[in-house]
């Protein structure tokens, strides 16, 4: 029966060559988890193939095959190439299947497919022990979760009674990796009943535990402290991952995330959940780095470091495809995957293993046809490549690919007739010229592939040619005319130019041919082909009789222009080439390799490569800097170097005044007699050592407030002053008659403020003076301590101010702005109660505001006077002064009442623009805004025109009272044009343009948008 079957098989190969193929996989198993309570009671593994003829299954199971035709089966039953498993028992079923298809070509393997039973344990019935803790203390409420399959489940705190879930915040966070709930600072409110319920989206189950009792007491404060750490993690490549930090303390820490060795996160990390979570999304491998959590809160600091390591899946580089070889040839089959740790690669032939690494055959026998799958794996997946390898036998047949009827070759040049027929094994060539047998010699040669190769053909090696193929399965030819013309010449070629930017070139290049050909010429600018359809501003074919003359037209030369230009001239049957040089005088190129080599605290080392001079000597260099804090990408700043003055043939200069601690990237510029070149590429991001701090919070003030309260307020350094990691200050303090300083801690580098309390500092029924307190305030980093600021006194009052300010006045501005001012308190000097701190000024519309939600205004004592902002048009409005110190703010004053303006017409004015005949001036004119005099608008005063360039925010601003204005004509560019109304209640809406012009030596063209 076997011996039947293959010469059937045989008899298919032969009869059906050209359409038969062996089996593909269209649709393979997929991994599936399955649960009891599965309604279906059953699973459905699909696979499916293509295949010429159809493909026959077959189902493995643990190397096992399944015998699904030969013995009944109450659980298996095959439909189509799909397995169906009724009633699956774990015992049975659980297990790798594998799908195998077949058909005479050859046998293919499917990718493997798991089989898992899914299942959720209950929690035990045992009562949860209380947990008891103090308000301001930290706790940690374990789930212990049940036993589980699959393992990624999502954990959720019912508090009190179901369904009332508990949301994390910055205080409340569940590990999703323990499902443990992690309290940082424990409140009143956070006492009752919690249980833990653990789902698990599989297989649609969840089970929740005995509520554990949460008892709270007194409160204190405590330090922050880390009890959530992310271990050493890896992740694959390409896909999510998300780490863990979570700290208790009081008050309630701050969590900061860093990568280590890098001055920023990820651009695709997010934080979440106040901080506890850092998730990193699409992770590279550049993403593989240390990564540090940080628990900062006023008490303590705490942090904690591993490591993300990022591996990945096999991913083929190189794959096998179908292939026909003939039999007795040597082939080789290799495929390459990527992937990490390294894929090992086997191989399958016809469902068997095959061997490893590369294939390679010395002699194909049919014996090696078949289906063949290249299979790479590591720890995180297996791949599976398919090609089917086909060793064939024909006699020589010339039916596809015949010997052309009719060729053409160039006087003494070469011609190559080709002889491609199909045959396996490879014939044997024979040329014939009429009836000569041709053989090899200086001027003829027949080539390896079975074409005739003709050097320096003349009109004599015209004729007919005949390609005779031979090979043990039988003989075949085709025959060919070859007729000789006249070679192509360059005549006229492209002469070397040299032009400045901006100018105009013509490259000549004409040539002779065959009259009996056509002629086409191609442009190339460093072996590009020019694309005279898309770089039609540039370049233009010269036309002559409605024929391409050859000659190219190169207009408004810029320095990319520049380069080798090569004219082909090209028929039917040969081309030639010339080429020629154009040298651009412009702007100098922008420097490259520009790289850090050393760095220091404030200073690094630059290194670069000279760009081209484009014709003239670069007279300079100039370094730019752009560091972490720059607004733009385009925030580019001249950087300080030594030495000061880079000359044209400097390489290599120290970039100074750095600050420390600061990511900086570096490019460079060069000048010559043009101007200012392109900047180079940026250097890539680095950061300067750190260094102690150098400079001290400004502003240090404060002010005493009640029971027993004292307030410091300073202005915090800016985050370029930083120098370094954990940054913070330090807060002295003393009263004035005392000796030694009181020192505090702040490790929250935002902080503006800090507020010492102490029962000794109330003010007793018999002091008379205020209190005098001096404070200063220092920074430090992890390499030490910067400077005081200057002492400051601040006072401690011994009660509220008891005088109001006088003679309140106010006058609109505007229809949103008022101006107001007052006689101060008077000043009787620190040694009685009378000490302010400053002023409270209250605003707020007569009839139809309440004063309790009036607007409120600051200011020192050292002012008489503000400005009221954001007030309604036409409307009454009361204001109110009072003095205020630390213990809280004194009587009022008397009301002042004022209206402010009308509102100035929300219409612009509609605006036109023209350019004299001569260039030289621009003309701006508008309407007129008219206006109402019993309406609630205010009544116009002049016109403000602002003309500025595009980019800038500011320019000159002209006032008029006419409806119409001139300018000279400004430089070439971009220019907005802003013509607005001043009216008694303020400015009005804009009309706005934006003007294009275009200069050059004939005329001035005006494109100009109405906006």
């Amino acid at each position: 029966m076997s011996f039947l079957s293959s010469l059937a098989d045989a008899i298919y190969l032969l009869s059906n060559d050209a359409t038969g193929y062996g089996p593909i996989f269209e649709e393979e198993p997929l991994d599936i988890v399955y649960t009891k309570e599965s309604p279906d009671r059953l699973i459905s593994m699909n696979c499916r193939a293509r295949a010429n003829p159809a493909p026959t299954y077959r189902w493995r199971r643990d190397n096992w095959e399944i015998k699904l035709m030969e013995l009944p089966n109450e659980h298996y039953s095959l439909v189509g190439g799909n397995l169906i498993i009724n009633n699956p028992e774990e015992k049975k079923h659980a297990g790798t299947y594998v799908c195998v298809a077949k058909n005479v070509y050859g046998t293919v393997i499917s990718k493997e497919a798991k089989v898992k039973f899914g299942y959720l344990e209950e929690f035990p019935d045992e009562e949860r022990d209380p947990v008891t803790v103090k308000e301001g203390q930290g706790a940690v409420l374990l789930c212990a979760p049940p036993k589980r399959w699959p393992t990624e489940v999502t954990f959720r705190w019912i508090y009190n009674e179901f369904p009332v879930f508990l949301h994390p915040d910055k205080r409340r966070f569940v590990s999703q990796s323990t499902g443990n709930l992690y309290i940082s600072k424990v409140e009143a409110s956070d006492a009752g009943n919690y249980s833990c319920y653990v789902f698990n989206p599989q297989i649609g189950k969840g089970v929740y535990s005995k509520f554990i009792p949460l008892i709270s007491t007194e409160e204190s404060e405590y330090k922050a402290d880390l009890v959530v750490k992310f271990p050493d993690t890896t992740a694959m490549l390409n896909y999510n991952v998300t780490l863990e930090c979570f700290a208790l303390g009081n008050p309630a820490p701050h969590i900061v995330w860093r990568k280590i060795g890098a001055t920023d996160l990820p651009a695709s990390a997010q934080v979440s959940m106040s901080g506890a979570l850092l998730h990193l999304y699409n992770v590279q491998y550049e993403d593989s780095a240390g990564y540090e959590c940080e628990a900062i809160n006023q008490k303590w600091q705490d942090w904690h470091q591993a490591w993300l390591y990022v591996e990945a899946a096999p991913e083929w580089a190189v794959t096998i495809n179908n292939t026909q070889k003939d039999v007795g040839s040597e082939h080789t089959m290799s495929c390459v995957a990527n992937g990490k740790p390294g894929p090992y690669i086997r191989w399958l032939k016809d469902g068997y293993s095959y061997g490893k690494g590369e294939l390679k055959f010395s002699s194909l026998t049919f014996e090696d046809s078949g289906m063949y799958q290249c299979i790479a794996e590591n720890y995180w997946g297996i791949i599976y490549a398919s090609a089917e390898l086909r060793v064939i036998a024909c006699a020589p047949t010339f039916e596809l690919n015949p010997v052309k009827k009719y060729l053409l070759g160039a006087n003494n040049g070469r011609v190559v007739i080709e002889c491609k027929p199909r045959a396996a094994p490879r014939p044997r060539f024979t040329w014939t010229k009429g009836k000569e047998v041709l053989f090899n010699n200086s001027r003829i040669s027949i080539m390896f592939d079975g074409s005739l190769e003709i050097l320096n053909a003349t009109r004599n090696d015209e004729g007919v040619y005949t390609c005779l193929a031979e090979n043990d399965r039988g003989k075949a030819n085709s025959t060919g005319t070859l007729t000789i013309t006249e070679a192509t010449q360059i005549t006229v070629a492209p002469e070397d130019t040299q032009v400045m930017v901006g100018e105009e070139v013509h490259l000549q290049c004409q040539a002779s041919f065959d009259p009996s050909l056509d002629i086409t010429f191609i442009w190339s600018l460093d072996f590009r082909v020019i694309d005279f359809y898309l770089e039609w501003k540039h370049y233009e074919r010269i036309m002559v009789g409605g024929i391409d003359s050859g000659e190219l037209k190169i207009m408004n030369v810029q320095l990319r222009h520049e380069g080798r230009y090569t004219c082909t001239a090209q028929t039917v049957v040969d081309n030639v080439t010339a080429s020629a040089d154009l040298k651009v005088k412009g702007l100098p190129a922008p420097p490259g390799g520009v790289r850090v080599e050393e760095i220091r605290d404030t200073s690094v080392k630059l290194v670069w490569n000279r760009g081209a001079d484009h014709g003239s000597l670069i007279l300079g260099y100039t370094i730019q800097t752009r560091d972490f804090y720059a607004l733009t990408e385009v925030d580019w700043r001249d950087a300080s170097t030594s030495p000061t003055a880079l000359d044209g043939m400097s390489v290599m200069a120290d970039v100074v005044d750095l600050y420390p601690w600061m990511e900086y990237e570096f490019r460079v510029y060069a000048t010559n007699e043009f101007g200012d070149g392109e900047a180079s590429i940026p250097s890539m991001k680095i950061k300067t050592w750190d260094a102690v701090p150098v400079v001290a919070p400004t502003n240090v003030g404060g002010y005493g407030g009640k029971d027993g309260e004292l307030i410091i307020t300073w202005t915090p350094v800016q985050p370029q002053y930083f120098y370094g990691k954990k940054f913070g200050y330090v807060v002295a303090f003393k009263p004035h008659d005392e000796v030694d300083w009181w020192y505090e801690t702040i490790s929250d580098p935002e902080t503006r403020r800090y507020v010492h309390r102490d029962a000794s500092f109330r003010v007793k029924s018999n002091d008379f003076q205020v209190r005098e307190f001096q404070v200063k305030v220092k920074t430090f980093n992890s390499k030490g301590d910067g400077p005081y600021s200057l002492s400051t006194t601040i006072y401690y009052p011994r009660d509220v101010p008891s005088e109001s300010p006088t003679d309140v006045y106010s006058r609109p501005v505007s229809s949103h702005e008022a101006l107001v001012w007052w006689i101060p308190v008077m000043d009787t000097g620190t040694g009685l109660q009378q000490y302010i701190d400053g002023y409270q000024v209250k605003y707020w519309r007569k009839y139809d505001d309440t004063e309790p939600g009036a607007n409120r205004i600051f200011v020192p004592a050292s002012m008489n006077q503000t400005r009221l902002e954001n007030m309604l048009p036409d409307s009454h409005y009361l204001i109110e002064v009072r003095a205020y110190n630390g213990a809280g703010v004194g009587p009022p004053s008397e009301h002042c009442e004022m209206f402010t303006k009308r509102a100035p017409p929300s219409v612009a004015p509609q605006m036109w623009r023209y350019i004299s005949y001569s260039g030289k001036w621009l003309y701006v004119w508008w309407h007129h805004i008219s206006y109402d005099w019993f309406g609630n608008e205010s009544f116009p005063l002049y016109y403000k025109v602002m003309f500025r360039k595009t980019g800038y925010i500011t320019g000159p601003i002209y006032m008029t009272g006419w409806h119409f204005i001139d300018f000279p004509m400004p430089q070439v560019g971009d220019y907005e044009l802003e013509v607005r109304g001043r009216y008694e209640g303020g400015d009005g809406t804009d009309g706005s343009g934006r003007v294009n012009l275009w200069v050059n030596l004939k005329s001035i063209f005006l494109d100009s948008l109405i906006i």
